[in-house]
């Protein structure tokens, strides 16, 4: 979630992040104890997560409605001890929150982006979510195929933010779902219409048929809009092509090679 850049001489203060009083029963319903981590967590957003890029000063304002809530409501689709990744994850969004919100939860942060992957290590580590935290730098593309030193990565729940259309974030999120698991993407008014317009795309890459749920009902106002796709069927990687044969059974561009 990149920004704009900040203003000479506008430096953030703990202040912007503080939590409105409308919105406080919301959050100690979906955050319960660890509100005061959330609000932790808030804090760092706007201050390094604003110095560093990864959060636009004019978003800081609105950090625990547009942002904070909104993720935590997805927590209702995730079942309890599930293992979760979230894809983009930017500067912890929805993975982070998610983690504090439910700590029985185990959580991977994929996110290519060094300066953001130095911010959501330092995050994890301040405030106190090693033991059920990591962070993965890298493409989902290569979390998904591991290594010659390292397993691919796997979950029950892949999550996303604002990452892509709903074609192209299921072929980079399937793949890092357990047969059975299921990508969660928090989406936009334009949800419906991704359904509408990437069933077809999504059934190609092994998913079932996307479903749109709302999260947070009369918690949040507008609730959180969510797709889900359960990933049906392994689908493997495509085959290459051989050169074609002539009628004759002869490849095409081989003509004299056998004189």
């Amino acid at each position: 979630m990149d920004s704009e850049d900040r203003p000479s001489g506008d430096q953030p203060a703990p202040g912007d992040a503080t939590l409105p009083p409308e919105l406080a029963e919301a959050a100690r319903t979906l955050f319960g104890d660890r509100l005061d981590l959330a609000a932790a967590y808030a804090e760092l957003l706007a201050t390094d997560g604003v110095v560093r890029g990864l959060i636009g000063p004019r978003e800081t304002p609105r950090l625990w409605d547009r942002h904070l809530l909104n993720c935590a409501a997805m927590a209702e689709r995730i079942p309890e001890g599930a293992s979760l990744i979230d894809v983009g994850s930017g500067a912890g969004l929805p993975g982070l929150v998610l983690a504090i919100a439910r700590p029985d939860l185990t959580v991977t942060l994929v996110e290519p982006l060094a300066r953001r992957t130095s911010f959501l290590i330092e995050a994890v580590q301040q405030l106190g979510l090693t033991k059920s935290v990591r962070v993965f730098r890298g493409r989902a593309e290569e979390a998904a195929v591991g290594s010659r030193d390292r397993a691919p990565l796997t979950a029950d729940i892949v999550t996303a933010r604002a990452v892509a259309p709903l074609d192209r974030l299921a072929g980079w999120c399937l793949p890092l779902a357990v047969p059975g698991g299921r990508l969660v993407a928090l989406k936009g008014a334009s949800a419906a219409e991704e359904i509408a317009e990437h069933t077809a795309a999504v059934a190609k890459l092994g998913g079932g048929e996307p479903e749109l749920h709302r999260c947070g009902v009369d918690v949040i106002d507008p609730p959180a809009t969510v797709i889900e796709v359960v990933r049906e069927r392994v689908i493997g990687p495509a085959k290459k092509k051989g050169p074609k044969r002539s009628r004759g059974g002869r490849r095409r561009g081989a003509q004299g090679r056998d004189r």
